[in-house]
């Protein structure tokens, strides 16, 4: 009995928000959200979520720590679009105000199993001195209204911006009937062959 062919394919990500590395700041949280393509849908999990504050400690080489998890189900008829996993950090300036420390952006890993990103950081910066002061004075920061602008690029170029820190975030990846569809995406190296070899995620074991 022949069986019919899947019309569309589905990609969990698992993982977690581990950690950042921003030298001049403390007591910060992330806010994260995922960006994607008009033919992609979640079906379960959070598409967007918000960690604890955390301070740096000694034990952790004064990184930052969330451990905050990651897990969702996205389906699909096509790879166009793939997700992008948005990240904004926030923290208090001197006088109290939450302002942004940083905007990141990563696509989430093409390949099944184990992999882990580093995220480099940035901010908007003021076009002119007067604004930077009175942007410091007031404890108004520019920012984006809507954070997933970083993740489409448009318009971005004329923006000003100034690196700083760092997000960690690792992801397990799994996927379902994309060979079936006829796209290949097997294990790019042994390391994540080997985190694959049983389960739903393998493309084999339909």
């Amino acid at each position: 009995m022949a069986t019919s062919n899947p019309s569309m394919f589905l990609l969990t990500v698992n993982g977690q928000i581990e950690g950042a590395n921003f030298p001049e700041y403390d007591d910060l949280y992330c806010k994260y959200c995922f960006v994607y393509g008009h033919d992609w849908a979640p079906t379960t999990g959070l598409e967007e979520g918000i960690t604890q504050i955390t301070r740096k400690n000694s034990q952790s080489s004064h990184r930052l720590i969330w451990n905050f998890p990651l897990e969702t189900t996205f389906k699909s008829t096509n790879p166009s679009g793939w997700p992008q996993l948005v990240v904004s950090v926030y923290g208090p300036d001197a006088f109290g105000n939450d302002v942004v420390r940083g905007y990141g952006a990563t696509h989430v890993p093409f390949t099944p199993g184990q992999h882990t990103r580093t995220i480099p950081m940035f901010v908007p910066e003021p076009t002119w001195r007067l604004q930077k002061f009175t942007g410091w004075l007031l404890g108004r920061r520019p920012e984006y209204t809507d954070p997933k602008v970083v993740a489409q690029g448009e318009g971005r170029e004329v923006t000003r911006v100034r690196s700083q820190g760092f997000v960690t975030v690792s992801f397990h990846i799994m996927t379902k009937d994309m060979k079936k569809m006829g796209y290949d995406i097997g294990p790019s190296s042994p390391a994540n062959t080997a985190s694959v070899t049983s389960g739903w995620s393998t493309e084999e074991q339909q």
